[in-house]
């Protein structure tokens, strides 16, 4: 039965550190977008005034968004009562947040509101800096159940807190298949662009340029793939804190004539539909949305065995997969595939087919939508 007005639907706030373009931020938007917007009212609160690159998406979906400036997670933390403020006023429901410091926060909120918290936890614990680590666990009782991208995520907590409370359930990410297709790619012709030959096998990635992500490996593994495939060109989506290390280890292999940077873009789909591969070289991950979207658009994964991507990429079948603590793996496994263009094309397709079957946004929505309901 549809509601009549904004009064009769259940108010649900979201609490993030940041609405940047970060794994876990980029989500929000997409599921807004096919959660139920007659059942349910979205707010948002964040607090790095400078990262707030998907707002306005949400904002178009119909979300509330609000900032709460906060330099640092101390001031996160001192935050509390404001938000407490925001959730009585709204006649907030139910509390969901995202990444340790929000969820620290957001306990504390639930506790001064009597508001019932869901928590998603985007990582593994033992990555975690030892205050943070130490506060999340400390108060990690105070919601009612917690979110796992992954099920290594889930054995991360299992591992680190033995509490009989919260209840943890896997959620692995999901993206919205209809508009990652390579028909809905849009008019940009990437390889025009950049000056890529149609026929030059394009291997690229999309991310925030951290110390995880180990970018100046993966441009060494670009560079050592281009040596034995010469008309292989490379593309990197994104930007971030390490720039400056990238670009001297790329200027350091004279990579300017086949490694292509183009900075952050709000607008992927053009970029994963002009790559064959999409390749991460990562320490460690959660479940990477940019992977799934590529692999949506039928790029074939090659990959570090980070986190969850060791659900989703299986070896020899739907793409690559080495040790974490081998990166370098990727350059052989790669230049292999590389020659067997009947191979790549086959895990191609699987890969897309992975993602479509298992790891749709409405899937993913429909799971967060029984938690929510579960918990009210």
């Amino acid at each position: 039965m549809k509601t009549s007005s904004n009064q009769s639907k259940i108010p649900v706030l979201h609490i993030i550190k940041s609405l940047g373009r970060g794994g876990a931020e980029i989500l929000l938007p997409e599921t807004l977008r096919k959660h139920d917007k007659e059942k349910y009212e979205f707010h948002y609160i964040y607090f790095l005034p400078w990262k707030n690159q998907v707002v306005g998406e949400i904002e178009k979906e119909g979300g509330k968004v609000i900032c709460i400036p906060a330099k640092n997670n101390l001031e996160i933390f001192l935050r509390a009562r404001k938000i407490a403020a925001y959730v009585k006023e709204h006649k907030i429901q139910l509390i969901h947040c995202h990444l340790p410091w929000a969820g620290i926060v957001g306990r504390l909120v639930g506790r001064l509101t009597k508001v019932p918290v869901v928590y998603t936890e985007h990582n593994k614990w033992e990555r975690y800096h030892k205050l943070t680590y130490f506060l999340n666990k400390f108060s990690f009782a105070s919601q009612e159940t917690v979110i796992a991208v992954s099920g290594e995520v889930a054995q991360s907590i299992k591992s680190h807190y033995k509490g009989s409370k919260p209840n943890v359930t896997v959620v692995m990410n999901g993206i919205d298949t209809d508009k990652y297709s390579p028909q809905q790619a849009g008019a940009l012709n990437v390889r025009e662009q950049l000056k890529i030959p149609v026929d030059a096998p394009v291997i690229g990635i999309a991310c925030v340029f951290r110390a995880q992500k180990r970018l100046t490996t993966w441009v060494s593994i670009a560079a050592e793939i281009r040596a034995q495939i010469p008309n292989a060109h490379f593309i990197v989506v994104g930007d971030g804190i390490l720039r400056e290390e990238v670009f001297k280890k790329a200027k350091e292999l004279n990579t300017e004539n086949y490694l292509h940077f183009v900075g952050l873009q709000t607008e992927t789909r053009p970029y994963f539909k002009a790559m064959d591969i999409f390749m991460m070289s990562s320490e460690f991950e959660g479940l990477p949305i940019a992977m799934l979207e590529a692999m949506s658009m039928g790029c074939m994964p090659a990959c570090t065995a980070a986190g969850g991507i060791g659900e989703v990429v299986k070896d020899g079948l739907n793409g690559i997969l080495v040790p974490v603590h081998e990166p370098m793996k990727l350059s052989t496994e790669i230049i292999e595939l590389l020659n067997n263009s009947e191979e790549l094309n086959k895990r191609k397709k699987a890969a897309q087919k992975t993602v479509i079957d298992s790891f749709s946004m409405t899937k993913m929505v429909g799971e967060l939508e029984d938690i929510y309901s579960n918990v009210l």
